[in-house]
């Protein structure tokens, strides 16, 4: 198989993470912006854009509030599918698989990281329910800011999610419409992927 230069590589995880990598010296914003698409219970897609915060040895981590839309979707279906679009590369990353909560430590320390009012938000939002104004969100962020103080812990509500692939799609731009895509499927995690190329 005709697999070279960008394509090139036994480990999916180790392209994509070249890809990114070179995204972020070239994307103006937010270059590990993923659009994230899930299903509710009458099987409806949801798709919304997240920060991709990790592409670990064998999954691509985000962090979110667990009783948001997405968050329950993906409790109800234990999937979820991604896509990752550079334009500046004429390249993406599409990605599926099933879905497990990252809560240890990594959550954590990622949420330690964030700044303060980040911190804060996440504890006074109630991701995806209605909101009478925003000077009601302020207001709880005030209340939630007196209460939890300048180091807030990890609200229980909201860490990481791993989408551990079944499938993963790189596809690079061609002239005359004629890209190039390699498809890498594996029965599930920890088994060995098959890859081919696809017609564009």
């Amino acid at each position: 198989m005709d697999r070279t230069g960008i394509f090139a590589g036994d480990n999916p995880f180790d392209i994509a993470r070249s890809w990114l990598a070179e995204a972020e010296k070239t994307e103006p914003n937010d270059p590990n912006a993923i659009a994230i698409a899930t299903v509710d219970p009458q099987g409806l897609p949801n798709v919304r854009m997240v920060l991709l915060k990790e592409i670990a040895d064998d999954a691509f981590v985000f962090y979110t509030n667990y009783d948001s839309a997405k968050g329950q979707e993906i409790a109800a279906s234990g999937k979820a599918a991604f896509v990752m679009h550079w334009k500046s590369l004429r390249r993406q990353v599409r990605v599926r698989g099933t879905v497990t909560r990252d809560e240890g430590p990594g959550a954590d320390a990622y949420y330690a990281s964030r700044n303060i009012q980040s911190r804060l938000g996440a504890w006074a939002s109630r991701q995806s329910q209605p909101l009478s104004s925003r000077g009601a969100l302020m207001a709880e962020v005030a209340k939630i800011t007196a209460i939890k103080g300048p180091n807030p812990p990890r609200p229980p509500f909201w860490g990481g999610f791993r989408i551990s692939p079944v499938e993963i799609e790189f596809w690079a731009d061609g002239a005359f419409r004629l890209h190039d895509r390699f498809r890498w499927r594996r029965e599930g995690p920890g088994a060995a992927w098959d890859i081919q190329r696809l017609n564009p």
